[in-house]
């Protein structure tokens, strides 16, 4: 895990948390909400490692240098547990909540807290989902249990009404671009953080795997596409081939070029669009394109995003969406 400090953004939601420890008051469940991109399992490291440490210092904070804080550092702790996907995008499996019984029903190795981190939580299946509910209704001693979750309405409302809330919103813009200056981000910073949609963490990853000039890539396609000089179903294949960019991320780029051609129909200036450098070619398509139209793709757009964490043929999907661009643009 490696020795962990908290991002300015944080503190407040830390003198929450804070509070918790002072008080000898640490709830049995807690659910970390919020975009992706800053930070939401950070935060719950760092919590569960103030509950962890044996000698936490004044303001509540982990010592670092404890038994407790260097096994936290060489991630064996034994009283620290994961619980989360084999592999992401996959769910979390009953089996998984199961062992974590098991667990449980043992008393901690160390006389603090024993803390068990799921994420994302919402990616626990029905079976799961009943089986984890279990461990909410009866605790076990000095347990804590932390869930993380970008889309925390997808966990059952029995389990969410079980856990006090932690609501991590996205930072003030000028306080993000601060962060993302003295982290190295200048080039591009305020177009990165859009496209990370205000998440600083997202933007600097953006930023360090080339992401701008990747989404170029993929709108030149998108307008070859729709001026016929592109074949959908060679631009489907590739698209699905790029290793480094979840279909999630094309997808919402996909809606906010959407979204933007609605705006410039309406001539909004560039300080509202999503994509203000692409302007001038999302004004050409709102100057022939037909709103309802454009709508009626945005709500399929939209659509297949949130399908896709079922077991839908995404192969498949990305072509009929890149079909029906190409249809769009053909009346």
């Amino acid at each position: 895990m490696g020795e962990l400090t908290l991002y300015p953004w944080q503190q407040q939601h830390w003198q929450r948390l804070r509070s918790y420890i002072q008080q000898n008051r640490v709830p049995q469940a807690l659910l970390f909400s919020g975009p992706a991109g800053q930070g939401r399992r950070h935060l719950a490291e760092y919590y569960a490692r103030a509950i962890l440490c044996h000698a936490p210092q004044d303001g509540g904070n982990a010592c670092g240098v404890c038994s407790a804080c260097k096994l936290c550092d060489a991630a064996t702790h034994p009283d620290l547990i994961a619980v989360e996907p084999d592999e992401p995008g996959k769910t979390i499996g009953i089996d998984k909540v199961r062992q974590l019984i098991v667990k449980l029903a043992l008393k901690p190795q160390y006389h603090a807290y024993r803390v068990a981190i799921f994420q994302p939580a919402d990616a626990m299946n029905t079976a799961s989902a009943n089986a984890f509910l279990k461990c909410l209704e009866e605790p076990g001693e000095r347990t804590c249990l932390l869930l993380i979750s970008e889309q925390p309405a997808r966990l059952p409302a029995t389990i969410r009404s079980r856990c006090q809330k932690i609501v991590c919103e996205v930072p003030e813009r000028n306080a993000a671009l601060q962060w993302l200056s003295g982290a190295g981000v200048r080039e591009q910073a305020e177009l990165l953080l859009d496209l990370a949609g205000g998440a600083p963490l997202l933007a600097k990853r953006y930023a360090e795997t080339g992401i701008v000039p990747l989404r170029q890539e993929y709108f030149r396609a998108w307008l070859q596409i729709a001026e016929g000089k592109a074949d959908w179903l060679a631009v489907a294949e590739r698209w699905q081939k790029q290793e480094h960019l979840d279909l999630g991320v094309v997808l919402a780029w996909m809606a906010g070029w959407l979204a933007d051609i609605v705006k410039c129909r309406h001539r909004a200036d560039s300080a509202h669009l999503a994509n203000p450098d692409l302007k001038n070619s999302l004004q050409g398509f709102a100057e022939r394109l037909e709103l309802p139209g454009v709508y009626r793709f945005y709500d399929r757009v939209l659509t297949a995003k949130a399908q896709l964490a079922t077991q839908l043929n995404q192969q498949l999907m990305l072509e009929q969406l890149l079909i029906d661009w190409s249809q769009l643009n053909a009346h």
